[in-house]
């Protein structure tokens, strides 16, 4: 599936608040008239959009997964659509058996009224996207990446393995994609945020080193607004990628 975040606190369901899990679950259970309930493949943050998002659920109904797509899509505002749903073995997990997870940043210089929703705008002064790149080398690895994680999350371990991140231009501005086997809550933004402060030159690469080396969030720069981070890419082993 794929979803625009702006009007959701995240993915996972909340008490008081609209959540994409939510919203689709309530619209699978008018469709098989119980209730139904998903499992996505991880948590993204109130705003943050997915291009491509992947979840599981148990039914004991016959579905024919063609006509339940188009019936969900049916009932689902256009801030969902479910694009495709197939049948897997019951042993397998949307979250947990995801061995890797791209995000994409968007970031804007020219007011682009058609990109403004899902991007970053900054104005006046651009980023140094080399000095940049200099830095995210750094992420590479796996460490303990507690210095860009939200304060007081409940996550057992902090350490994640990045495979890859690097700054790209695009024509009206630039785009950070990071990959790794997990990201901790609020992780890419935080990270962008630090990145986008070396490229300003208000923090050094050797201040970027240090950041990481000391475990501290008060030390890293804000994060990034949430509009212009998109969940990008999952993927599965032994199984064919659906683009």
């Amino acid at each position: 599936m794929s979803y625009n975040g702006a009007a959701f606190s995240g993915w996972q369901r909340q008490i008081n608040a609209p959540s994409v899990q939510q919203t689709i679950e309530e619209a699978m259970s008018l469709v098989f008239q119980n209730r139904i309930e998903l499992l996505g493949c991880g948590r993204t943050d109130t705003g943050v959009h997915a291009k491509s998002y992947f979840a599981h659920f148990d039914t004991e109904d016959s579905i024919e997964p063609n006509a339940l797509v188009f019936k969900l899509n049916s009932i689902l505002k256009n801030d969902i659509g479910i694009s495709r749903i197939c049948p897997v073995s019951d042993t397998l997990h949307a979250r947990f058996d995801a061995n890797s997870r791209t995000y994409k940043y968007f970031v804007l210089f020219d007011k682009n009224p058609f990109e403004l929703q899902y991007s970053h705008y900054i104005y006046g002064a651009k980023p140094d996207v080399e000095l940049m790149n200099q830095a995210a080398e750094f992420l590479l690895g796996e460490r303990d990446f507690s210095c860009f994680e939200k304060i007081g999350s409940d996550n057992s371990t902090s350490i994640c393995n990045i495979t890859h991140a690097k700054w790209e231009k695009t024509e009206s501005g630039i785009v950070f994609e990071i990959s790794a086997n997990r990201f901790l809550r609020n992780m890419v933004r935080a990270i962008v945020g630090t990145l986008l402060d070396v490229g300003l030159k208000s923090t050094t690469i050797e201040d970027f080193k240090n950041i990481l080396k000391n475990k501290d969030r008060s030390q890293a720069g804000a994060s990034a607004p949430a509009k212009g981070l998109f969940l990008w890419h999952i993927t599965y082993p032994n199984i064919k990628s659906y683009e």
